[in-house]
């Protein structure tokens, strides 16, 4: 559907009317699942996203029919919450395994698979603090950790201060230095972030698979746009199919944490 909307420019006194048509975006099904080397519940959590033309808030959906299995054979319906929110009772995340998730919802299918990769053992946060435009300090956070021999191993970093959640989106490879202890800091937005001496810095480190890191990649260039740090208005590329937005993520989690110096 077109949508016609006018634009007054002005101008030296000049007015000018533009007509412009843009196609209203619709509302879709968003759908955020994890399964994590740590032990469950895992959770499933399906939306509504919102067109140019509502306001309000998400709407959730909470009748649909959820299933995650692996390629070991296990398989699990599971049990909504409300809310839009799914759990699983008795599933275990596995590293080398491959998860399908499934989704029935308002007649539709929707599915997706993801690899947990092996873990790639956190070693620490390495610190480094600069002094810039005179007196203002910078602060850079490198994880330090070795990355394997094998080419292909993605990690996404989630990051609280002073245990609030910092909604950003981290993600390092190994393309450029394969094989090698990590010296690549964390590209922060310093906007987002007031450090001072004894503030607490939690770290998360996941080892995701290819899939995953193209989304919170494209996530991140975006400017972390969407709600909560989230799905955004130029929908990723993701690993759901059927024309779903959000992600479907089997990874691995580390944490350390370190205090600002």
């Amino acid at each position: 559907m077109y949508k016609k909307i006018a634009l007054a420019l002005l101008f030296a006194s000049c007015e000018k009317v533009i007509d412009l048509d843009y196609k209203s975006n619709q509302s879709k099904i968003v759908i955020e699942g994890n399964i994590t080397n740590e032990a469950g519940p895992y959770l499933v959590k399906i939306t509504k996203s919102m067109s140019l033309t509502e306001t309000g808030a998400y709407t959730t959906i909470d009748d649909a029919t959820v299933s995650i299995s692996d390629d070991a054979g296990n398989s699990e319906t599971l049990v909504s919450q409300g809310n839009g929110v799914y759990n699983t009772t008795t599933l275990t995340g596995v590293e080398g395994r491959t998860y399908t998730l499934t989704v029935h919802a308002e007649g539709q299918t929707y599915t997706a698979q993801s690899t947990m990769p092996q873990q790639v053992p956190f070693d620490s946060i390495k610190v480094e603090k600069t002094t810039v435009m005179g007196n203002e300090i910078n602060y850079n956070f490198i994880p330090v950790y070795q990355d394997p021999m094998e080419v292909g191993n993605n990690y996404r970093f989630v990051l609280w201060l002073n245990n609030q959640l910092i909604k950003q989106h981290l993600v390092l490879n190994d393309e450029v230095k394969n094989g090698q202890v990590n010296t690549i800091k964390l590209e922060l937005d310093d906007d987002d972030l007031e450090l001072k001496p004894g503030d607490l810095i939690n770290i998360e480190m996941q080892c995701i698979d290819k899939k995953v890191s193209l989304f919170y990649t494209a996530l991140a260039l975006m400017g972390d746009t969407g709600p909560g740090g989230g799905t955004t208005p130029n929908n990723p590329p993701n690993n759901i199919s059927n024309g779903a937005l959000g992600v479907f993520s089997a990874h691995t989690v580390a944490t350390k944490s370190v205090t600002v110096p």
